[in-house]
């Protein structure tokens, strides 16, 4: 028998067969079956969510356990979640209003309610709330972003669906994110309707037409899940990818290309007067270079894992959920040496770390900002306020893509850490920076740290989510875009 390096070649098979079973079981890639043919009888620009049911029954039934929990719309500024945001967001709409996440079934209601949208808020906002937008878009063309969002974009999107409301997908579930923004109605083949990610991936060279079936399974959710900003000229949704994914990628980008283009910052913060950048919700980043992702493990594959209903029929759960739900069919499919106990004790202990490690990092922030805001009433050479400014900027931006991301730290536990760490170390710059010109203006410092925690304190004891915000300055802190030139 032949052999290589004394091994007979049948053992070498066995082991190559043994590995591609192995390989194949923990990436779970959908199995080829006849159904890879299947055609539907809806129409090619089918967007209402209901019309899947008849053809789709389990697939529908698993979609609607996204209505629970109905009423988890819980504000994040209560003292137990982050109580510090109405000030990290001083002058922002989310300083107004900022929810825990629930269901992707709600995204269109949440969005048409929210505190944040207001009579200038642009067609790009209902970019990811509803299965609407590509319609939209080939109603409207590059119009379509910097449109009006409530006087032209929501009636048209209402309109969509007249008629099509269903009770058991709630006031707007019909319309709101869902199975045509993944899937051809007509092939169901996994598909992109969200031209900015297109674009940002060719801007890499990639060609999104060409990716496997376990690309796919991560990038139609990476249309969404993902940081982004509206440049300047049409409002058009865009994302900051052209240096790479990591947080200090994007920084640069925002610092360099986004600059050039005319972007300079979302917001100018009401109590350090700095010049924000807002991050959104990067889960396809972070999971990027990850653990996870670097082993090609797709987000379906622990958002969406197969399940057997009717007893024997195996689909993939649409029910959009943490993994931490059902650990069997998520973690256990590929860590099956560990029992969920012991897998559960490990998420746990890296989100409670990056917690902890999150809070630290914002009440570094925090105080910064209230820093400069004494610099600039005490008279600080404006180029040292600037100097400041940029490193406040720079902490909180690498703070919020952090705590903008959805997994409390268990998509990237290292790339979590190190951001925080570079959040801190700037958030601090600011205030040594402050600290140097303070001293030479002979402010008081102690007193200014009594102050900072005075207010920092009034702000938790309102009891109003809407109206904490209205405590962040006062007096001895004052709103710096409400004073006078």
């Amino acid at each position: 028998m032949a052999t290589i390096k004394n091994v007979p070649v049948i053992c070498l098979v066995l082991l190559i067969i043994s590995l591609t079973t192995l390989m194949t079981s923990c990436s779970k890639s959908e199995p080829t079956t006849g159904q890879d043919m299947y055609t539907t009888q809806l129409s090619s620009d089918e967007i209402v969510n209901s019309a899947f049911k008849d053809e789709f029954p389990l697939q529908y039934e698993s979609y609607l356990k996204n209505m629970t929990p109905e009423n988890d719309n819980t504000s994040k500024f209560v003292e137990e979640i982050e109580p510090n945001l109405p000030i990290l967001f001083h002058n922002y709409g989310f300083m107004l209003e900022y929810n825990k996440t629930r269901g992707h079934t709600y995204a269109l209601e949440d969005v048409l309610s929210i505190a944040r949208i207001n009579d200038d808020s642009i067609g790009s906002c209902m970019t990811c709330k509803s299965t609407a937008v590509p319609a939209l878009l080939d109603e409207m063309g590059e119009d379509y972003w910097g449109a009006n969002f409530k006087e032209e974009i929501v009636p048209l999107t209402l309109a969509y669906g007249e008629g099509f409301e269903s009770d058991e997908l709630g006031t707007y579930g019909h319309l709101s994110i869902g199975c045509s923004d993944c899937h051809d109605p007509v092939t169901m083949e996994l598909r992109i309707t969200r031209p900015s990610f297109t674009n940002a991936m060719a801007r890499q060279g990639i060609d999104v037409t060409e990716a496997t079936k376990n690309d796919m399974r991560s990038y139609v959710c990476a249309q969404c899940h993902v940081e982004y900003y509206f440049e300047p000229d049409k409002g058009k949704v865009t994302f900051p990818w052209d240096n790479g994914l990591k947080p200090e990628d994007m920084f640069e980008y925002k610092e360099n290309q986004a600059k050039e283009k005319g972007f300079e910052y979302d917001w100018i913060h009401g109590i350090s007067g700095a010049p924000m950048l807002k991050a959104q919700h990067p889960e396809f980043e972070i999971w990027s270079y990850g653990p996870h992702g670097e082993a090609d493990v797709s987000c379906a594959d622990c958002h969406m894992p197969y399940e057997r209903t009717d007893g024997s029929k195996k689909i993939t759960s649409h029910h959009w959920s943490s993994p931490m739900d059902n650990i069997e069919q998520t973690c256990r499919t590929c860590h099956s040496d560990k029992s969920e106990a012991d897998l559960v004790e490990r998420v746990e202990n890296i989100q409670s770390r990056h917690l902890e490690a999150m809070e630290e990092t914002q009440a570094h922030s925090v105080r910064a900002h209230y820093y400069v805001n004494r610099m600039i009433t005490a008279g600080a050479p404006q180029e040292r306020i600037e100097e400041a400014q940029w490193h406040i900027r720079k902490g909180q931006w690498f703070w919020d893509i952090i705590a903008a991301e959805n997994s409390d730290g268990f998509h990237n536990p290292q790339g979590g850490m190190d951001a925080m760490r570079t959040s801190s170390d700037a958030s601090n710059e600011a205030v040594l920076i402050a600290i140097e010109e303070l001293i030479k203006l002979e402010v008081d410092l102690d007193e200014l740290e009594e102050q900072i925690e005075r207010t920092i304190q009034a702000v938790y004891n309102e009891e109003d989510p809407a109206l904490k915000h209205t405590h962040a300055t006062n007096d001895y802190f004052p709103n710096i875009l409400e004073l006078d030139d």
